[in-house]
């Protein structure tokens, strides 16, 4: 197999303490490049105490430039060392903003645009006014229309279909892996019910919605708790809204952080959107079903009625009711939790991996 040398821009960097879902997904694909025997190098922001250049588990990272600055550090990086270095492809990692590498990567190298999710909404749960309404109605579209006719990998069908209405060419949807390998059996639960939130605490994730509908749940079944698991700057607003039997966790290791998910009766995910729902397939893998709303990237990890059980997205009352149907009836939550772990068995990096390998040297054919 021919070897490649990757260029990856990435805003952050699966080592930074602000790290998502998407810089583990960087980190699980790049090092079964690596081992494969590609050269992978990742261009990211720096943080406090950070080196400004090492080899993590053989990929090269190289940090310069903060949060915002990262964008224009890298076009720098490109014109003064990677345009130089005769890379094959050149990925750009769009989380919300883009790195523009259309505009200025021109040594001949492949591009490839990986985007998540669309911001969208979010520009509303996380910027005030007008920034939110500037990024919502113009800067987005306006930054991807640099890449309608680049190649593109995203996680969900939804995106994928977000996409191509907004103008894009070609599109690849890929479903991402599960760190661990998935449960033989359905784990033994908390004797009381249990629902669990995973998740960073930001208003665009509505763990407030999991709160308010807890507090309906509990006038039927006093003895259920929410487990929220996850930190964030959202927590100080979530802790004033907590009623009894709402306990959170933080600073978990994920060894701690599953062996806490394994026991809980079923994850409730409100969020508006998701590039898949990563949290969702991970909570299956033991044998933890999910309920959440009917949107982007979470619709696309539940199968509906047979893994987990979606609802209109805003709807308290609605999700809380739902809850209420999976702790009461035994037969319809271990029906879900069978199907959920059987079901997390197709989602692992190896395939993630592969999948956009095949991508890579298609283009690099052609």
């Amino acid at each position: 197999m021919e070897t490649l040398k990757i260029l990856i821009f990435n805003w952050r960097c699966w080592l930074n303490p602000d790290f998502g879902g998407a810089e583990i997904l960087t980190y699980e694909t790049a090092i079964r490049w690596v081992k494969a025997g590609h050269e992978v190098t990742l261009f990211t922001a720096e943080f406090p105490d950070c080196k400004r250049e090492e080899v993590v588990d053989g990929i090269r990272v190289v940090r310069a430039g903060g949060k915002y600055l990262v964008y224009r550090m890298a076009k720098k990086y490109y014109k003064k060392r990677f345009s130089k270095e005769g890379f094959d492809v050149i990925i750009d990692e769009i989380n919300t903003i883009p790195f523009l590498t259309p505009k200025f990567v021109n040594k001949g190298e492949k591009i490839i645009a990986s985007i998540h999710q669309l911001a969208r909404e979010y520009w509303f749960y996380e910027t005030s006014f007008p920034v939110n309404y500037i990024g919502s109605y113009y800067l987005e579209d306006r930054w991807l229309k640099n890449y309608l006719d680049i190649p593109t990998v995203t996680l969900s069908e939804s995106t994928k279909q977000d996409l191509f209405n907004l103008g894009f060419k070609k599109v690849f949807s890929i479903p991402p892996g599960v760190n661990f390998k998935p449960l033989n059996r359905v784990s033994e639960k908390e004797k009381h019910p249990v629902i669990a939130y995973v998740g960073r605490l930001k208003r665009q994730k509505r763990a407030d919605h999991a709160i308010k509908a807890f507090k309906l749940l509990k006038k039927k079944i006093p003895t259920t708790e929410l487990w929220i698991i996850g930190d964030g700057y959202f927590k100080k607003n979530l802790q004033a809204l907590a009623c009894d039997g709402v306990r959170f966790f933080h600073n978990l290791s994920n060894e701690e952080r599953r062996q806490l998910l394994i026991r809980a009766w079923v994850l409730v995910h409100p969020g508006i959107r998701e590039g898949f729902g990563l949290n969702i397939i991970e909570a299956n893998a033991l044998s933890v079903p999910a309920v959440a709303y009917d949107v982007p990237g979470l619709r696309d990890a539940i199968q509906d009625g047979k893994t987990g059980l979606l609802i209109k997205s805003g709807g308290i009352q609605a999700l809380a009711d739902v809850l209420y149907d999976v702790l009461i009836s035994t037969d319809l939550r271990e029906k879900l939790s069978e199907n959920a772990l059987e079901s997390s068995r197709n989602y692992t990096w190896e395939r993630y991996s592969e999948a956009f390998m095949k991508i890579i040297t298609q283009l690099i054919r052609n």
